[in-house]
């Protein structure tokens, strides 16, 4: 009696079918509006900020923009060395303390959710996964590299973090106190903008042969060279939350690991432990079986000993949920303890961003 014949297990599977496709999955289409919604919030920030520079460099002519501190989200090397200057003395730096909060909330949500943070927020993460599907588009496939060069091209960025995490990690107090406190320090998001606005021919050549490769190759920025990515794949794994399969539920039709913009043997692992897991849940979108596939927490067996193991998933509003929380939450508490602005005086302003291209590193 307790045995099911191969009717019945095709049958099974054919039920299982019918029921997820009869509820179309809604997370990929939750998440890109998540995606598309924190794109629009950076360009907010951007020309807001643009519009704070060319107020200094006018002379202090025209219309003042206040700064907009949310812009320090794209200095994570500034947000990394005012963590550990954190860790170390207990205090909120003064210069860019929005770039600290900012890198801790992005860290917490790789440690609840997984890599959440690159195929939910970033807006690299959203151009890259843009390039790749407009160049499956234009070329009919992306390429898959041979394993031995994927391996090896992956460990570009963990050896782009090494360097970095060694470059601050040797540096005291006195010395991250001191490298903010230079005129570079304090204008690092204005030579970040000028980079862009006043490029080179060697850096649009280099940027034009990486979104060529983002069109060839899914997510070549993130999987290759992203040291930021690396950083939070590494968090990522104390995440107790995971892609698990549940094998009795599965009909392996091997979907969920075609899909994985990753690569990853999704069809073949019972929870998914890598650091290339970005939560994205392309997988579980691509399941045609209910439940066979889930984001979720560890499972635990429920109060009856006849009935199987559930599972405490995660869905996709639950995920956009937990990431509002985390980031807004940490916004609103650093605006509350003062700790969210950069208090410099406009006169040092006015004297450093018109002469932001003459600053130099101090180390240099």
């Amino acid at each position: 009696m307790g045995t099911q014949t191969e009717g019945e297990v095709s049958l099974h599977g054919e039920m299982n079918t019918l029921i997820r496709r009869s509820k179309p999955d809604r997370s990929q289409r939750i998440r890109n509006v998540v995606q598309w919604l924190f794109v629009a919030l950076n360009g907010w920030l951007g020309v807001r900020f643009f519009l704070w520079v060319s107020y200094f460099e006018r002379g202090g002519e025209g219309l003042y923009v206040p700064r907009p501190a949310g812009a320090e989200g794209w200095l994570p090397i500034a947000g990394l060395m005012n963590f550990k200057y954190f860790l170390l003395t207990g205090l909120v730096p003064s210069i860019h303390p929005a770039a600290m909060f900012l890198f801790v909330a992005f860290l917490l949500m790789s440690l609840i959710l997984k890599k959440a943070f690159c195929a939910w927020l970033c807006p690299v993460g959203t151009l890259s996964e843009l390039l790749w599907k407009l160049g499956r588009k234009i070329f009919g496939r992306n390429l898959h590299l041979p394993r031995w060069a994927d391996l090896s091209l992956r460990g570009m960025k963990y050896l782009l973090l090494t360097f970095f995490v060694f470059v601050i990690g040797t540096m005291s107090v006195e010395a991250l106190q001191s490298f903010m406190s230079t005129p570079y320090g304090l204008i690092a998001d204005v030579k970040m903008l000028n980079f862009f606005r006043d490029m080179g021919d060697t850096a649009m050549i280099v940027i034009a042969l990486l979104v060529l490769s983002s069109m060839l190759v899914q997510n070549f920025w993130c999987r290759y060279l992203c040291p930021y990515g690396a950083l939070m794949g590494l968090v990522s794994l104390l995440s107790p939350v995971k892609i698990r399969r549940d094998a009795e539920a599965c009909i392996d039709c091997g979907k969920c690991a075609r899909a994985c913009p990753a690569g990853l043997p999704v069809d073949r692992l019972m929870q998914i432990r890598s650091a290339e897991c970005s939560a994205c849940m392309v997988c579980v979108a691509a399941c045609p079986a209910q439940n066979a596939l889930q984001f979720s927490l560890p499972p635990r067996r429920a109060a009856a000993p006849a009935q199987r193991w559930f599972s405490r998933a995660l869905g996709p509003l639950a995920v956009t949920g937990i990431l509002a929380y985390i980031f807004f939450g940490l916004i609103l508490f650093a605006r509350a303890t003062n700790h969210w602005q950069t208090n410099i005086p406009r006169a040092v302003y006015m004297n450093l961003v018109p002469h932001a291209n003459e600053v130099t590193h101090p180390g240099m």
